[in-house]
This record gives C-alpha cells, sequence and structure tokens, in this order.
C-alpha cells in the first residue's frame, strides 16, 4: 500500500494506515490543505470537483466536497466527468482551482486528487509544496456556520464536446462520410459516457462499447498499454470495425487499434496528431524525454522546432508555454492542444486523429504505414524504501560519460539514434526504463542492459 506527493497530485491505495495510504483523514487534510492556499484572498472562494468511476470514488467525492463547504468555498460539483473536462470548467466558471479524485491509469484500489489551478491546469511545483507543508502542520481556518460553502450540480459534458466540433481543425463532415464503425474500450469508467457521446456528434453512427458499465470494477489492468487490450483487438476484428479506441479511465490518455487488431501505437498516438496539427499550422513541439524520436523527425520536416520535456503533464505545458509549442503531449498517449486547452485531453484527441484518417481515404493498417516503426521497450523495477536513486544515477552517469546525457529527469543517454530513459515514476513506486531503437531487439537489449547496471549497483531487485 502507498501514497504518493509529487507533481501529479496526491495518489494512494485506499483503506489502511493514515499517512502511509489514502485515507479519509489524508483526503481531507490534503484537500483542505489545497483549498486553504488556492482561494487565498479570494471574496467569494469557488473550486471545482468531478471524479472517474472508481468504486472509491463516491466516498471520496463527499470527503472532498464536505471539506470544502466546510471551509466557506462554493463548489461547482460535476459528478462522474472526465480530468479534461473538469480543467474546462475551471476558468468558464472563473473558479480558483480544481480537484480531479482519479488515480488515472492506476489499479482499483488506487484513488487520488489532481489539484489544477485557476487556469484549469496543474498546480506547479511551488504551490504543491506549500500544500504539503500546510498539510503536514493542519493549520486551517474553517468557516462559521453562516459562512459555510455551498454545491452546486453542474454537467460538462455538452459543454466539452461543443467546443470540439467548433475546433477549426475538426471536421465532422469528413469524419461522418467515411462512414466509420468502431468499437470503444471503456475501462468501466466515464469513457463510457464521454466518448460515444463524442463519436456520435462527430457523425459516427456504427458504435460498439466493451466494459461500458461505469462502476470501477476494471475488466483489465486501466494503463492503455499493448498488454491489456487484447479484448480491444479481438473485438475490432469480430465486430469488422474500421478501428478501436481505448482510453484510461478518466479520459486523458488515448490510443487506437487497426482494423486488423494491431496496435496503431501508443506512442504513435501524439505523432499522428502532430502531423496533422502541423501540416496546418507551422510551428513548434513538445513531448516528454520518455517518448518517441518520431515527435523530433516530423518536427523538423515541417520546418518546426522539438523540444523534450521532463515527464508530468505540468513540464510538458511549461515547455510548450516557452517555446510556443502548437501541439505536444506525452508518448502514452497523451495529447496537448494548447489553443484548445493546456491538458491531456483524449477527447480532442479524438476529433484530431479522427479528422486526419478520414482525410487519407485508407484503412487503419494502411494509414499507420505514413509513420516510422521504432520500437519502445518499457520496463519497469520495484523501488526498496531504502534505495538512493540519485546516487545510482551519478553511478550510471559515470559509466556512460562519454555519451550524451540529459539529467533534466532522472538520466537520458543517447546512442547514436538510440536512447535509453531512467527516472522515478511521479505514480507508482517504481523506476521506469524506456528504450528506442529502429529494432525491437535493440531497445530490448540496451534496456537489459541498463537494468543489468542498476542490479550491480544498487539493492534494487
Amino acid at each position: 500500500m502507498s501514497l504518493l506527493k509529487s507533481i501529479s497530485g496526491i495518489r494512494g491505495t485506499i483503506g489502511g494506515t493514515t499517512g502511509e495510504n489514502l485515507t479519509p483523514l489524508d483526503i481531507v487534510k490534503f484537500t483542505a490543505a489545497f483549498a486553504t492556499i488556492i482561494t487565498e484572498g479570494k471574496a467569494t472562494p469557488r473550486i471545482v470537483v468531478g471524479r472517474d468511476g472508481r468504486i472509491s470514488g463516491p466516498m471520496v467525492q463527499q470527503l472532498v466536497l464536505q471539506t470544502l463547504v466546510g471551509l466557506g468555498v462554493d463548489v461547482i460539483d460535476l459528478g462522474l466527468s472526465t480530468t479534461p473536462t473538469v480543467e474546462i470548467a475551471v476558468p468558464a466558471e472563473k473558479a480558483a482551482g480544481g480537484i480531479i479524485i482519479t488515480a488515472s491509469h492506476n489499479p482499483k484500489e488506487w484513488n487520488a486528487l489532481k489539484l489544477l489551478n485557476s487556469a484549469g491546469e496543474f498546480i506547479d511545483a511551488e504551490t504543491g509544496k506549500r500544500v504539503l507543508q500546510l498539510a503536514a502542520v493542519q493549520h486551517f481556518q474553517f468557516a462559521p456556520v453562516d459562512k459555510l460553502g455551498s454545491i452546486v450540480t453542474k454537467d460538462y459534458l455538452a459543454f466539452h464536446l461543443d467546443a470540439i466540433i467548433n475546433y477549426p481543425l475538426v471536421d465532422r463532415t469528413v469524419i461522418a462520410s467515411r462512414q466509420l464503425k468502431i468499437v470503444v474500450d471503456a475501462i468501466n469508467s466515464t469513457g463510457a459516457t464521454y466518448v460515444p457521446a463524442l463519436l456520435n456528434k462527430l457523425g459516427v453512427q456504427d458504435i460498439v462499447v466493451i466494459n461500458d458499465k461505469i462502476n470501477g470494477q476494471f475488466a483489465h489492468n486501466p494503463e492503455p498499454l499493448p498488454e491489456h487490450l487484447s479484448d480491444l483487438c479481438e473485438e475490432v476484428v469480430r465486430q469488422r470495425a474500421d478501428l478501436g479506441i481505448a482510453v484510461d479511465p478518466d479520459v486523458d490518455r488515448l490510443c487506437f487499434v487497426n482494423e486488423d487488431g494491431t496496435l496503431f501505437g501508443e506512442e504513435y498516438t501524439l505523432v499522428a496528431v502532430a502531423d496533422y496539427v502541423l501540416s496546418k499550422r507551422m510551428g513548434n513541439t513538445v513531448s516528454n524525454m520518455s517518448s518517441t524520436k518520431s515527435l523530433r523527425e516530423i518536427t523538423v520536416s515541417r520546418g518546426g522546432l522539438y523540444t523534450p520535456a521532463a515527464v508530468g503533464e505540468v513540464n510538458v505545458v511549461s515547455k510548450m508555454k516557452e517555446t510556443n509549442a502548437v501541439i505536444g503531449g506525452e508518448g502514452n498517449g497523451g495529447i496537448i492542444v494548447p489553443d484548445f486547452h493546456y491538458g491531456r485531453d483524449a477527447l480532442i484527441g479524438i476529433g484530431l486523429f479522427l479528422t486526419h484518417f478520414a482525410n487519407q481515404d485508407k484503412a487503419m493498417s494502411v494509414f499507420r504505414k505514413n509513420y516510422p516503426n521504432y520500437f519502445i521497450s518499457k520496463n519497469k523495477i520495484k523501488l526498496p524504501a531504502d534505495a538512493n536513486l540519485a546516487e545510482l544515477l551519478e553511478k550510471l552517469a559515470l559509466k556512460y560519460s562519454k555519451q550524451p546525457i540529459n539529467r533534466e529527469d532522472g538520466l537520458r543517454i543517447e546512442f547514436d539514434q538510440d536512447w535509453v530513459h531512467l527516472r522515478a515514476s511521479n505514480t507508482e513506486p517504481i523506476v521506469r526504463i524506456y528504450a528506442e531503437s529502429d529494432l525491437e531487439a535493440k531497445a530490448n537489449n540496451i534496456a537489459e542492459q541498463l537494468l543489468r547496471d542498476i542490479r550491480e549497483n544498487s539493492t534494487i531487485s
């Protein structure tokens, strides 16, 4: 069981011991700390709250809502929603911030509080540090009885979907003209509501949804990785569909399946969307440094500048702002469209991807051939409580000091046209080791070598 505090919010397993897991007391103190700081100086403080379909969602939601009311904060409660929908609702409501109750891709025993500023973007490191400090001392000022906050329930689904339909680069007409049949894996969360509703608005009438009950009993590991999407692949072939769509429980990650049951590749969701956006708007791109080099190649070929960022949405957004990027995101299927909103959004990603695909008049497996076929070997190992990761990375940096090295986020090493990236996860107590090459065997060999290096230089097993 675990409790993690990072730029990705307050994340932990439900149940267990206070301070070591995400218990009711932890939920209250972190909610109170965040609300106290984010509403500082606001005469009529307001916060937007939404949740995904997790089993623990209603319990966590009530704790969050009533804590905010007790602090004198007015709450806009979106109920069952998505991360990008809450991000859009915060500025629309002129709120001081937002709380999204979701552990994103983590298994069902996890939940989390994702924390947003008044722009609907993840809070920065300095604000996060203040939240943790205040939560530790628990010096909160609650409201007297005549100044308690209120709760107003709103539904932002239509608002979000209308914004996508009206986005200039989304072409409903061309999508509808293809008369697509699409299978959706909604992973027993709010994608079961939002994705089919969006597809209908885009003119897709033939939709099959699997894992459509919003009960948090995830039918498979909710991270949309190849090893978890076999049912979707099989259903696409069985239904003779044009493609499949998979999202994670809070609908900020997106990946596709080809008509023949093969995977389009989660890394290439961003690559394909960026290719389309850059064909319409010359500009720069950003992805995190654990993402495929294909985005750099496409950006350069289109006359733009590619910039890598540290892993984590807030880091990617910061780098996008610095470089005036027109598109960015993460290789895990996260699409960030800055003039739509600065947050990973699977729904706008669907609109842009399907527009690009529909304009090609090809089968998905043929469309996929527009892009390189690089391989990323994705590995992870558990991080013992006493492990000194900083010391380990220093040893590895010294060993590979003759290679180009980036220390902005863990350790990234370049090997001619290949690379490997080691870093501690923001969302799990693990170390991730990603390596990319033009051949799968080469990528695996690079990752295996670094895994051996780690074991030889530490107590990590």
